[in-house]
């Protein structure tokens, strides 16, 4: 059955310069939560789990429930990107992951008003929900399975595709797992940036990821053909 989706924003979506820079974004994010948030990587639920299950087995109520928020965040997050991806499915104003991206944008402006103390678990509560609308809405790099706010899968399959062309010698298969490197290393800069930015600007320099979603939203928005 044919897509409704503009074909050029689709296209657009899945292109290299958009998922580096919400690998950017969501680099800086994990910078930003730990840096300037209390210690917390708020991105991939994972290492909540685990600390959850740690704090379930020491019987330490309180503290298990403050990491399994962001898990219902980030649950929240995904039921909410797609709910607006069938609720705006046949837009004809902006694509539905525009639409995600504005919600994104303004939840980290505000978050750039709540000072760093007694608020944080709220605003890494915030965070989890931001990049768990993100990984939902932007899942593709050219027709491959990505992830732009953790690197683990990434990992995995750069490392797979790399292994393949070894053996093979197929060219393209050593292209796609550059992808995923590549990703890794702008994910990782975007922590790097993250770090200095959030020591020079504090709790504002969640502006900082919201002007570079501002920019893909444009980037979306444009209405030349695909380039890359």
């Amino acid at each position: 059955m044919p897509s409704n989706e503009p074909k050029t924003v689709h296209q657009r979506a899945e292109s290299f310069p958009v998922g580096a820079v919400l690998a950017l974004v969501g680099g800086f994010l994990d910078a930003y939560t730990y840096v300037s948030r209390g210690g917390v990587f708020a991105n991939a639920q994972t290492g909540n789990m685990v600390l959850l299950g740690l704090r379930l087995a020491d019987g330490r109520w309180n503290d298990a429930l403050y990491y399994l928020l962001p898990i219902f965040a980030f649950a929240a997050g995904v039921l909410l990107a797609e709910w607006v991806r069938a609720a705006l499915r046949q837009a004809r104003v902006f694509h539905w992951r525009q639409a995600v991206l504005l919600l994104e944008l303004a939840l980290l402006f505000g978050i750039g008003f709540v000072p760093n103390g007694a608020l944080n678990p709220y605003v890494n509560v915030t965070v989890s929900f931001v990049c768990a609308l993100q990984v939902e809405s932007f899942r593709t790099l050219h027709g491959l399975a990505y992830a732009t706010t953790m690197c683990t899968g990434n990992l995995r399959s750069g490392t797979e595709l790399l292994f393949r062309y070894l053996k093979s010698r197929e060219r393209a298969l050593l292209k796609n797992s550059l992808k995923y490197y590549g990703i890794i290393l702008v994910f990782i800069a975007g922590a790097v940036f993250g770090m200095f930015a959030t020591g020079v600007l504090s709790e504002r320099a969640v502006w900082i990821p919201a002007a570079l979603l501002l920019a893909v939203f444009i980037l979306l928005h444009r209405r030349e053909p695909e380039a890359f």
